[in-house]
């Protein structure tokens, strides 16, 4: 068992949502001026609120990428309020944004530190190839993730839908190393 608990940070969530109709990008220019709209370099609109501090990518087609927020429910929630800044600036809008999660991006630290060559020997789906990225690469299975773990013991995990995903991947990979006995605690 790991004589310290492992912990974990949200940094990102990324969603994407639709709200199923075209949607004018050069009007919604026009009613907001904090926009970023540059169709050449990118076609798509960048709309930022600052609680939750988030960016929305709008494209015309009515499909959105939200990114920035710290949790599943912030980024529903800047979503939201995106539709719901655009009705109140005059934008028809007929129905209720879809969105789905897409990515959760996470830091963690597992409290010790860990053997990375010797991990990447006794783990399955790992890669670790310290000329190139100093990290371990570890591809998990369930939940369907991808963890850069460093020899310091700290993490990054992407690829969870879910918050819980994260939780139940930073442990699954915690208590693999300790099987393994691959951890360093001082």
């Amino acid at each position: 068992m790991p004589l310290t608990k492992s912990t974990f940070n949200i940094e990102n969530v990324v969603a994407s949502a639709s709200i199923n109709q075209k949607v004018d990008l050069i009007e919604i220019t026009k009613k907001f001026k904090h926009v970023e709209y540059n169709p050449k370099q990118f076609p798509g609109l960048v709309f930022r609120i600052k609680s939750p501090k988030t960016a929305t990518l709008i494209f015309s087609s009515g499909k959105m990428v939200c990114t920035g927020a710290k949790s599943e429910a912030l980024s529903k929630k800047a979503v939201k309020k995106v539709v719901l800044e655009l009705k109140k600036g005059g934008i028809e809008i007929k129905k209720n944004a879809i969105i789905i999660i897409q990515n959760i991006v996470a830091s963690g630290n597992l409290g010790g530190k860990v053997h990375l060559e010797e991990a990447a020997r006794k783990l399955n789906h790992s890669m670790y190839e310290p000329e190139q990225f100093p990290g371990l690469i570890h591809r998990m299975k369930e939940p369907k993730t991808v963890i850069l773990l460093f020899a310091s013991g700290k993490l990054v995990c992407t690829g969870a839908k879910m918050e819980k995903q994260v939780e139940q991947a930073v442990n699954n990979l915690h208590k693999l190393l300790e099987k393994k006995e691959l951890m360093i605690y001082k």
